[in-house]
């Protein structure tokens, strides 16, 4: 088959299958979103015309080390933002991880209403149920901007959100994108899948669920525990975020080896997790306001980190003794069949993550035929200029 021809095939096989998916009932593409951002004159304008506004006072534990300027202080923001759309009648003081809460242990609190709400990532909670994972992002899956296109617009949303209610008693909203992660921090060089056998990597959510597949002995420690554990050889290898943050930590003093790409973590959500009691109890405006408070910090932290990464990696690179590596085919290929396998195996044990799959997998190969076919071939292009 020539490759115009191929071409064609691949983006109206995927891009057809997925664009039909989200056809109104008539045929019809759904109506423009309403962004979900409130000018602050016409939130001023809602509050002080109504005196019943309660004051509230929430405390927001999170999973993140006062360290992480980014992570840590993209929750901040969040609270900050909140504060200011409505006038400082609520609330929210972010707490960084430890301080009140283990940093894994949000979800179990914000479901059992000992916090009304808490920052973190969904995919920490899968040993609760697998579907958790699709509020972060799964293994070879979306990347930032498709997990944004599949949340708003692509059904995600609705899905997610009505599961999480009836398993778990919440309400969640993304708040912050950490981009394409790299493939972490390692002591030995990994040249073939057999160099994964007995492997100690810290890696959670269902990245670590696919190492363990290929031998690895994964770990699952907290974002402050992590360089203390390369130090002292309880782990050999550990992923993070990416450049910026692992600079920061110092992965650099106590491992070698970079790898790229992080296949596991192509784009990251982070989430605002909300107990739906309390939510259903606040103002109207208030759910807006967190709504559009959320959605700020989704897109504010994201861009962020793309700002900040390349500076980071430059003086990783020309500043530091660490090497830089990519992982090869052979290796990224057996990741991808075990990751498959492993969904296999959660749809045949669990209905919702079944359903929530077929939706996603469509979505998935639709945008990706659309961005492999466009972006990807500019992006290529560029990267091999001078």
């Amino acid at each position: 088959m020539k490759r115009r021809e191929f071409l064609e095939t691949a983006v109206h096989t995927t891009l057809g299958a997925t664009a039909f998916s989200l056809l109104g009932a008539n045929g019809t593409t759904p109506s423009a979103p309403q962004a979900p951002i409130i000018p602050n004159e016409v939130l001023a304008e809602a509050t002080q015309n109504d005196n019943a506004l309660p004051l509230i006072n929430w405390e927001m534990p999170t999973s993140w080390p006062l360290s992480l300027d980014t992570i840590y202080g993209g929750a901040t923001a969040f609270t900050q933002r909140v504060a200011a759309l409505t006038q400082g009648r609520l609330n929210i003081t972010a707490r960084p991880a430890g301080e009140v809460l283990p940093p894994l242990e949000i979800l179990n609190a914000v479901e059992a209403g000992t916090f009304p709400i808490g920052h973190t990532a969904s995919y920490y909670y899968i040993g609760k149920s697998p579907v958790t994972a699709f509020g972060t992002t799964l293994p070879f899956g979306l990347t930032s901007r498709q997990q944004n296109a599949w949340w708003y617009e692509g059904g995600g949303q609705e899905l997610m959100q009505q599961v999480c209610a009836e398993k778990f008693g919440v309400i969640q909203f993304p708040a912050g994108n950490t981009g394409a992660q790299m493939g972490g921090w390692f002591n030995k060089i990994i040249n073939s899948p057999a160099d994964l056998q007995a492997l100690k990597m810290r890696i959670p959510g269902l990245g670590g669920q696919v190492m363990s597949k290929l031998g690895v002995d994964v770990q699952v420690l907290a974002g402050g525990e992590i360089i203390e554990a390369l130090r002292s050889g309880a782990v050999d290898a550990a992923e993070w975020v990416g450049p910026y943050d692992d600079l920061k930590l110092g992965f650099q003093e106590v491992a070698q080896y970079y790898y790229y790409p992080g296949w596991w973590e192509p784009g990251a959500a982070l989430e605002l997790q909300i107990n739906l009691g309390e939510w259903n109890n606040l103002p109207e405006i208030y759910r807006e306001i967190l709504k559009s408070a959320a959605y700020e910090a989704n897109l504010a932290l994201l861009s962020r980190y793309d700002a900040l990464n390349f500076d980071a990696l430059r003086t990783l690179v020309t500043e530091t003794n660490m090497e830089l590596r990519p992982f090869n085919d052979e290796v990224l290929h057996a990741c991808e069949q075990a990751a498959f396998e492993l969904y296999d195996e959660f749809s045949a044990a669990d209905a919702d993550f079944a359903a929530i799959f077929q939706e996603w997998l469509k979505f998935r190969d639709g945008i990706q035929a659309w961005h492999g076919l466009n972006e990807t071939r500019y992006m290529n292009y560029m990267g091999g200029q001078g």
